[in-house]
This record gives structure tokens, C-alpha cells and sequence, in this order.
């Protein structure tokens, strides 16, 4: 198998070897249950309170306000379903139009069923309309849930100002903070959010391993009904390797993260002015400063973004054409949709996004293919052949 550059690390991300290490001996070695009374199964429920403590503290959050739960998409169910079972009477809810289909499919959803949905629009740089989001806060709101980072382009919400505006309407806010947290710093007293999700597969945990922030003296219901586990929030036994995982990845995002950003932030500014520069006719997808410091969409006019992954796949890198979570599909996401990004661009739309483990020597290597690559592919394409031909009359 050829050597892998791998690029797509919004969709997952390698676990590290320091986490690993940490969770072999949780699969054989200690194997009871943390609910257990004997001295094996509470040794194992001491690791998993030293986890949610690591985790509580990359957040600035307080460990009894952790809920784990299987994924970020469990934990954006388990906090709107949260809000709307405390708030019965109220059938107003809000969100955007560039959320994780996770939010976005869940709205939709409920649409279906009698609630009355705000889908809050973004400008063609990915930022957030918020004279819209409070124009459209009322009474009859129970939630209201905004992403801190935007998955495709990396755009960050201001998750702080919104938080302030919805409090003093008495609104609960909920933030899918998943493509944030263990990238850039997440503070939760500061933001002054209600609820947060997160999801270790982000930041170097394993899949299958997320959390719930939930503040304390917010109203809430549990979502999965069964023993006592988190506080009876949320039952079933507690897949305890993955949160042991998951708690040394926050440990180890916490103590470099400021190096990291710069780090990651340098190589991905490598990637995206060589592409600009050297690559005619292509848009950068979000605003410039305000992104995640991982994360490049990009669309390259008059190709397929399918044509160019499988000829990135040949050259052994790997990216997306927008979110895993839409990739089924061959028509432009919805978020590249909701910035109006053109026609003649849309499906040519590529998101890089950059890990600790990326090197310069990776990038140079994208650098020195990515425009022959595109220039290839431009000259098999019709459209661009016919929008060189009405240039130059």
C-alpha cells in the first residue's frame, strides 16, 4: 500500500499512540465493570472519574457537568430532545443553515412533527446572519442550536455573543462544539453556553467515544433510559477504554494547543496561498482569519470534486469533498449551498483539513502536484473549455 498523506482529519483523525497505550490494558488485562462494589470493577470507575476530570478541565467546565455518551451526534440529539422535553409548551426552535447533518437532519425532523423551525443564514464568507437569530428569538423558543466551528469551512460562530443574547431571553442554547474542541480553546464559563457537544475521534481519541456538556441547574431529560451510569443522565455501562482514550486526548490537547494552532495554522496558510497563487479561477470557501486553524475548503471552477479525490487518491492523499457525513451524495452540500458559492464552483469544492501529525514535507508534496492536477482535469472538462473560448471573443 503506498504511503498516506492524510487530509481529511475533520472526518476522524489518526488516535494517538500516547492515547492507545493508555487504553490497551482496559480491554484485557482490566475488564470489570466501573458500576461494579469489588475493588477490580471500582478501580476501573476511579479511571473513568480521572477522564472526566481531564476532560472537564479542557473545557473549563466542572466534571459533574460531563455526560459521555457514544458520539457527538448522540450528544446533539441527547441536548435538543433535552430542551424540548423540559419546555413542552414551547414549539419555536432555531438553529443554521450550514449545521452538521446531525443538528440539521434532527430539525428537520421535528419540523415534520409540529415544531417551527429558524434556519438562521450565513454570507457568502460562512458568517453567521445574528441580527437574524436574535430578530427571530420569542416566548415560544426552547432552543436554540448553533455550532461553535463550521465542519466544511472552519468558519467560527460567536458562540459568546450569542450565548448572551439568548439568556436574556431565557432561551437555552445549545453548541455542536465538535470540529472545535481540542483544536482551538473552548471555555465554557466564559461562552456561557447551556449545553456542548464534542465528539474524540476529532482530536485524536478512538471513534465511538463523546460528551455532553451540561450546565449546572439546566433543566434536563435524559435521552437513553436505563441504570444509574452518569447520574442516571444517560444509562448504559460506560465503554470505559474509549473514555480513558478520550480523557488523555484532552490531557495532551490541553497542554500544546497554543503551539498546535500556530503550527497547524503555518502549513495550512502554506497550502492555501500556493493554491491561490497558483491555480486560476479558484475561491476560497470562509472568511480567512476567523477559521479554525486546520481547516481549507476550497473550489476550483469548470472540474468535479470527485474526479479531483480520486486523483489525489492516486497520489496517496487523502480529503473530502465537504463532510463524510454527505459524501453519498454528488450534489454540492448544503453548507457550500447556504454561502451561495457558484454553480461553476460548487462541485469542484475540496476541504484540506490539517493535523498534529501533518509535516511540511506532506504539504510541499500536495503543493507540487495540486495545480498539473487541476490543469489535467480542466482540460477533459467541456465547461472550461467553453468558458476559456467566450474569455478570450
Amino acid at each position: 500500500m503506498k504511503p498516506v498523506i492524510y487530509l481529511d482529519n475533520n472526518a476522524t483523525t489518526r488516535v494517538a499512540p500516547e492515547v492507545l497505550e493508555e487504553m490497551l490494558p482496559y480491554f484485557s488485562e482490566y475488564y470489570g465493570n466501573p458500576s461494579s462494589m469489588h475493588t477490580f470493577g471500582g478501580m476501573l470507575g476511579k479511571k473513568v472519574v480521572e477522564a472526566r476530570e481531564k476532560l472537564a478541565d479542557l473545557i473549563n467546565a466542572d466534571p459533574g457537568e460531563i455526560i459521555f455518551t457514544s458520539c457527538g451526534t448522540e450528544s446533539d440529539n441527547t441536548a435538543i430532545y433535552a430542551a424540548l422535553r423540559s419546555n413542552p409548551q414551547k414549539r419555536h426552535i432555531i438553529t443554521t443553515r450550514v449545521e452538521h447533518p446531525a443538528v440539521k437532519n434532527l430539525y428537520e425532523h421535528l419540523a415534520k412533527n409540529g415544531y417551527r423551525v429558524t434556519w438562521v443564514p450565513v454570507d457568502r464568507k460562512g458568517n453567521l446572519d445574528v441580527e437574524y437569530l436574535y430578530d427571530h428569538i420569542s416566548d415560544n423558543t426552547a432552543i436554540a442550536s448553533i455550532m461553535w466551528a463550521n465542519n466544511e469551512t472552519g468558519v467560527i460562530f460567536p458562540v459568546e455573543k450569542i450565548a448572551h443574547a439568548l439568556k436574556e431571553k431565557g432561551v437555552l442554547f445549545h453548541t455542536d462544539a465538535v470540529q472545535a474542541v481540542g483544536k482551538i480553546p473552548v471555555d465554557v464559563k466564559k461562552a456561557g453556553v447551556d449545553m456542548l457537544s464534542l465528539s474524540g475521534h476529532k482530536f485524536h481519541a478512538p471513534k465511538g467515544v463523546g460528551a455532553l456538556y451540561v450546565k449546572k441547574g439546566t433543566k434536563f431529560a435524559p435521552f437513553m433510559i436505563g441504570g444509574h451510569q452518569e447520574k442516571g443522565r444517560r444509562g448504559g455501562t460506560e465503554n470505559v477504554a474509549a473514555i480513558i482514550g478520550l480523557g488523555k486526548a484532552a490531557e495532551m490537547a490541553k497542554s500544546d494547543m497554543v503551539d498546535e494552532m500556530q503550527r497547524v495554522r503555518m502549513l495550512r496558510d502554506r497550502l492555501e496561498n500556493h493554491i491561490l497563487d497558483t491555480v486560476p479561477n479558484t475561491l476560497l470557501n470562509g472568511v480567512r482569519e476567523n477559521r479554525l486553524p486546520n481547516t481549507l475548503s476550497v473550489s476550483f471552477e469548470y472540474v468535479e470534486g470527485e474526479s479531483i479525490l480520486l486523483m489525489l487518491d492516486q497520489l496517496g492523499i487523502c480529503a473530502s469533498s465537504g463532510s463524510a457525513c454527505t459524501s453519498g451524495t454528488l450534489e454540492p452540500s448544503h453548507v457550500l449551498r447556504a454561502l451561495g458559492v457558484p454553480f461553476t464552483a460548487a462541485h469542484g469544492s475540496i476541504r484540506f483539513s490539517l493535523s498534529h501529525y501533518n509535516t511540511q514535507e506532506e504539504i510541499d508534496y500536495l503543493c507540487g502536484h495540486i495545480p498539473r492536477l487541476i490543469e489535467r482535469l480542466r482540460e477533459m472538462s467541456p465547461f472550461w473549455k467553453q468558458a476559456a473560448s467566450c474569455s478570450t471573443q
